[in-house]
């Protein structure tokens, strides 16, 4: 098989499995790699020794991640176990490298609230759910209009991490807010049904199953973008969600703005969710079911902040 049509069948297994976007760039980009990096010979003439090789390059020229080296890893087992259906003993034996344990950086109240306070528009919005329910980026992003449940002041988040879908809580404070913005994007949704588009990408090849839901107003994206743009699955014009970037652009500029001296990213915002909810005593449990951990021991890395520093240990200094 040449190798633009390994990728092309590639491509294929990943949107068969329903894998996102990201993902399928992601593993596209990697395989292409792996291949030119040993001078584009063809990945079934290839094995144990050229993969070890190639993550070996990552780790010790490129100097990535073990996070990025491990991702460049499943994207290579993928293509030998779905694409070209090669079972070898070997690829079940390669050692995913160790990630390092990096406590989450958590903002204080006060500091959500300078950051906070530097982002307007859309871009706060967003920013105030995403410390306000503990989602995560993408999990925002993709909310449907159906997912906003006003009356029992939940979110219904669907297909997190893992393809679970979970509810959450629903800010008291945000709940005008949102209504507001919601009037402004359902006056959106009207002129791009009456200028001839209007419909939305729906998952799971719904749109062959229910063809006029993607034109429904129930299943437009919470926070659309502010234009139109071509599907890069199908050509399709339509108006997907917000663009993720812009977020994480509005936070940078906050933080450079507010005089925060922390390594902020989107993330952190859920990092200080979780963590503000400890101190407010609420059960670990709860919290692991509104982040959407499989694990509690992930919920548990939150409990550092809870103690004080050092394990609660006073320092002698202080009690000199």
């Amino acid at each position: 098989m040449p190798k633009s049509q390994l990728l092309e069948k590639m491509r294929a297994e990943i949107r068969l499995r329903h894998y996102s976007l990201r993902t399928e760039q992601s593993y596209i980009h990697w395989v292409r790699r792996f291949i030119l990096f040993h001078n584009k010979r063809h990945p079934a003439e290839m094995g144990e020794r050229e993969v070890t090789a190639y993550l070996t390059h990552l780790a010790v020229d490129r100097k990535v991640s073990a996070s990025t080296q491990n991702q460049a890893l499943s994207a290579i087992l993928f293509l030998y176990r779905q694409v070209l259906d090669i079972k070898l003993e070997w690829l079940d034996e390669v050692i995913r490298a160790k990630r390092p344990q990096h406590l989450p950086v958590i903002l204080s109240r006060k500091e959500i609230n300078i950051l906070l306070d530097e982002i307007p528009g859309t871009n706060g919005l967003i920013a105030r759910l995403l410390y306000g329910t503990g989602m995560r980026k993408m999990e925002c992003l993709r909310l449907r209009i159906q997912d906003m449940d006003f009356s029992y002041r939940q979110i219904t988040v669907r297909s997190g991490k893992g393809e679970k879908d979970r509810v959450t809580l629903m800010p008291d404070c945000l709940t005008d807010s949102l209504q507001e913005h919601l009037a402004r994007v359902r006056r959106l949704h009207r002129m791009d049904i009456d200028e001839g588009y209007g419909e939305v990408y729906l998952p799971y090849a719904l749109e062959r199953k229910y063809p006029n839901a993607g034109r429904s107003w129930s299943w437009q994206f919470v926070v659309p973008a502010a234009k139109r743009s071509a599907d890069p699955h199908t050509g399709v014009i339509r108006r997907h969600h917000w663009y993720e970037d812009n977020v994480s652009r509005a936070i940078r500029e906050a933080l450079r703005r507010s005089g925060i001296n922390k390594h902020v990213s989107v993330h952190t915002l859920r990092h200080s969710f979780a963590t503000h909810l400890l101190e407010d005593g609420y059960d670990i449990r709860t919290v692991q079911e509104l982040l959407g951990h499989k694990n509690v021991k992930t919920t548990q890395i939150y409990t550092h902040v809870l103690n004080r520093g050092g394990r609660g240990v006073r320092s002698p200094l202080d009690v000199r």
